[in-house]
Order: C-alpha cells, then structure tokens, then sequence
C-alpha cells in the first residue's frame, strides 16, 4: 500500500512539474503598454514623408522613399531553452521573411544598437541581402567577420560622428545599458563586454557580448528623431540635441527603482524635448514574429518583468502632463512619422 501511494505521490508531483514547466515556457506577461496607445499602419504615404515599420523588440526600418535604413534587424527567434543553454544562429529564412514583409531590398545601413542577439545577431546576414553598411561597436563588427560579411561592408562608429545616408543624417552616442536585477544574469550579460575575435556561430547566447550600446540621433529635413533602445543611460549624454519624437526602450524598466525610472525619463524624453514617446522593446524575445504582440513569456521574466511597474510609470508621466503623445507600431505596416513638405 505504501509503495503505491508513493507512486501516485511521484507521478502527481511529475504532473503537476510539467504543468508549472507548460506554464512558465508556453504564456506570456501582458505587456507593459496600453492598447489605447495602438494606431493602424497608413493605408496612404504622401510621397516623400518618412515613415517607419516596426518589426519586434528594437528592430525599426526608417524610409524617406528615396533611402532606407535600419535598427537591428533581428527576425530570429528562439525559445527559453535554447537560449539558456543551448547553441544559437541567425534564422536565414526568418531574415529572408522578415525582410519580405518589411517590403524592403535595398539598405543604405543597419546599425545595432549594441551587441547582444536580440539586436546584432541578423544583421549581417541583412547586411548581406541588402547591401548595407554594417556600423556598430567592434563587437558588431567582430560578429558581421564571424558570419562573413565583407569587410567593407563594416565599419566601426565613433562617438557622436554626423554620418549621412542620403536626407538623413545618423550620430551613434554612447550609452549604457540597463543593469539586469538578477546577478547572474548581470554577471553573464554585462561583464567582459567586448567581443575581442571574430564570432562564428552556432553560440551560445551570453556569447553575443553587450559591446558598446549606442543611442541613434537622427535629422532628417522632416524632424528629428531619438532612438534609446536599452532602458539606459549616461546622466548629460543627449545634452544639446533636440528630438520631436523618441523611441524609448522600455524592456526592464519596470525592474529599476522609480528613482531610475525617473532620471531615465529625464536624461531621454526630457532631456532632448520631445513630446511623442514610441515605447519599443517591450515585447517577448521568444514570442511569434508573426500576429499579436506579446509581452515576456513567464520563463524569461528574470529578464525583463516588472511589466505593472513600467505601465504605471509610463501612465503617470502621461497623467503628469497631457499633452505627451504615446504610439505603439503595428507589426510590419509602414506609419507615417513626418509628412513630406513642398521641397
């Protein structure tokens, strides 16, 4: 009798193991930005207006109808395990997709804004397809090497060098990235930063070392744009720039003390005058790349949760001064950002 109550006992626990382990891999967080905030992509664009399409995470393309560029270009994706302990790659097909439903061929430049996966793992496999500029930190570099990428076909920015592509004109600005609240995660994501060699996957995750992150300044003729892709930053580092729109990470936020909230929003939104926030980085790494943004799946939150926290703040600074205008992209669909004048 003993043994088979100490069986049903194991094969309940197994049960009710594998139902936690379902949970914690297969749902996801609700995500930290409120559907109000959602508008539809343009079903007209005026010739010559530039526009953007959002992908996921950080990865943005930004059009002008005479040149194109991007943020990131990451369409890969993966699941918990693999990224905790397994080996990972770009995803030629999900790059070949990804690129396809962004309508796009031809870059004049892809630029991740630092060096994990999540942001520079595709982009030389983009660079390669579209014949862009690869430009990022030596760590970006070293990964477009690792693939292959021709080497004049990466170049390495400096801090806070004009550099133009047709009407826009890009200025990479160091920056930090957030700090992870899990200490082993921080130790694994952050310590050692640079990749010293040349990257050729399959890799592990945390082998996609931070590298230097970057903010992106752009002017273009049509507005000004600012591009904080982590929720970091350098107290001062946006200091004399101006920007009506900013692209404001928001992945972990929630995770900081409000005093970070607050100087985050302070040293990014305010400090360059902006007052049309577009939150980005705040949907699953892990998720579809297709349909419905989600937020983190629950296995991840170690990573980025806190997703009540980063609402909240985001909702107070709305509430605080009404005036401030809040955008979350549709997937893919190109949204006017600026209209085009008579030139």
């Amino acid at each position: 009798m003993f043994v088979r109550i100490l069986a049903g006992g194991l094969a309940l626990a197994a049960l009710v193991a594998a139902a936690a382990a379902w949970f914690f891999l297969s749902t996801y967080e609700t995500p930290p930005v409120d559907p109000a905030w959602a508008v539809e992509g343009d079903r007209v664009i005026p010739t010559g207006s530039l526009t953007v399409r959002f992908t996921g995470t950080s990865t943005l393309l930004f059009s002008d109808g005479e040149t194109a560029w991007m943020v990131d270009g990451w369409f890969s994706r993966f699941g918990p395990r693999a990224l905790g302990v397994g080996t990972i790659a770009p995803d030629v097909d999900a790059i070949e997709r990804g690129l396809r439903r962004n309508e796009v061929d031809r870059l004049a430049v892809v630029v991740p804004i630092h060096s994990h996966f999540d942001h520079a793992m595709d982009a030389p496999e983009v660079a390669k397809r579209t014949g862009a500029l690869l430009l990022g930190s030596e760590s970006t570099a070293n990964i477009g090497r690792g693939w292959g990428l021709d080497e004049r076909q990466v170049r390495v920015a400096v801090d806070r060098e004009p550099l133009h592509f047709g009407r826009f004109t890009l200025r990479l600005i160091e920056t930090n990235h957030f700090e992870f609240p899990d200490p082993a995660v921080r130790e694994q994501a952050l310590s050692q930063p640079r990749i010293a060699e040349p990257l050729v996957p399959p890799v592990g995750a945390f082998d996609y070392r931070v590298g230097q992150p970057y903010a992106i300044h752009v002017e273009h003729p049509l507005g000004r744009l600012l591009i904080q892709g982590s929720a970091g930053y350098r107290e001062g580092g946006f200091t004399g720039l101006e920007a009506e729109i900013v692209f404001l990470g928001i992945g972990g936020l929630g995770t900081q003390t409000p005093e970070y909230r607050e100087a985050y929003w302070r040293e990014t939104v305010a400090r360059v005058g902006a007052r049309h926030i577009i939150p980005i980085h705040w949907d699953s790494l892990t998720g579809p790349i297709e349909g419905p943004f989600t937020g983190s799946v629950r296995a991840m939150s170690f990573l980025a949760s806190g997703s009540e926290q980063t609402l909240s703040f985001l909702k107070g600074r709305l509430a605080a001064d009404p005036e401030l205008r809040f955008t979350t992209l549709p997937r893919y669909d190109e949204v006017v950002l600026f209209e085009a004048v008579d030139r």
